[in-house]
């Protein structure tokens, strides 16, 4: 049986990764800058979620060539620094998007019959963007 410190982490490696996957999602359909990322991801069911998160994710996909930026003028102050996909992130996001659809399916599929906890049961939600999937 596992300690909660080590549920804590298995939990955290599982947020990362989502949390990646839903980033990409956003930018799938439109380009963002942080703040306005933020606001789709916590609207989306991330509450906790801070700008801080998010900024070593996107320098991370921007480094790997998956989101590139641009500097937009504002009516609203100073320039903001937009993301936006690349090919290879569309890419990219397309076969992490299959693959997860996959994993949900296969522990709804083998969780099915099983005496799983009420968050576990069918009926649960997995909210990417403004996508929901039962």
């Amino acid at each position: 049986m596992y300690q909660d410190d080590e549920i804590e982490n298995k939990i955290t490696q599982l947020r990362k990764g989502i949390l990646e996957l839903a980033i990409l999602s956003a930018l799938h359909r439109k380009s963002h800058y942080g703040y306005s990322l933020v606001r789709e991801l916590t609207a989306g069911g991330a509450r906790d979620l801070k700008e801080g998160t998010i900024y070593p994710i996107l320098s991370r996909l921007a480094r790997d060539g998956l989101v590139r930026t641009e500097w937009v003028e504002s009516n609203q102050g100073p320039p903001r620094k937009y993301y936006l996909l690349t090919d290879g992130g569309r890419q990219t996001f397309d076969a992490l998007y299959g693959e997860f659809r996959r994993l949900v399916e296969l522990v709804k599929t083998t969780g099915e019959g099983t005496a799983a906890s009420p968050e576990m049961q069918p009926q649960s939600r997995i909210i990417i963007g403004n996508r929901h999937h039962e």
